[in-house]
């Protein structure tokens, strides 16, 4: 069975520019629009210049006129589960629907591991707590 949000995260990992970790990331997200958008990461020869693929993934969809994440897929270049770093988890609770899952998958799409972005980062801060 065909998963497009993880074919998507697949295919944005191949495009990843990591000629220095050599480490490729492919995220997808899925809108409450039903938008499919992907980011990859993108590094930098001064390092903290680099890009997350999940920052790209949710730049690409504010520019498509999303406005809230449904669900995420992120894939990197492991055994492990890459899960997002933590300034990535800050980034999607900014546009997460309560209960949003986040899967990490393998190369090959086999899900790894299945979470809710509220099990990455409890306790979170986010435009709930500002006045508005």
């Amino acid at each position: 069975m065909s998963d497009p949000l993880i074919e998507a995260a697949l295919a944005a990992q191949q495009r990843a520019y990591v000629p220095y970790s050599r480490f490729r990331v492919g995220a997808a997200l899925r809108t409450v629009e039903g938008m499919v958008i992907a980011g990859c990461n993108v590094e930098n020869a001064a390092y903290p210049q680099g890009a997350c693929a999940e920052a790209g993934a949710i730049s690409a969809m504010v520019l498509a006129g999303g406005t809230r994440i449904a669900e995420a897929v992120v894939v990197g270049d492991s055994a492990a589960p890459c899960t997002p770093c933590g300034g990535c988890r800050q980034r999607l609770r900014e546009f997460a629907v309560p209960g949003m899952r986040v899967r990490m998958v393998d190369g090959t799409g086999r899900v790894l591991l299945s979470a809710t972005l509220e099990e990455l980062l409890p306790h979170s801060f986010g435009p709930d707590h500002l006045p508005g």
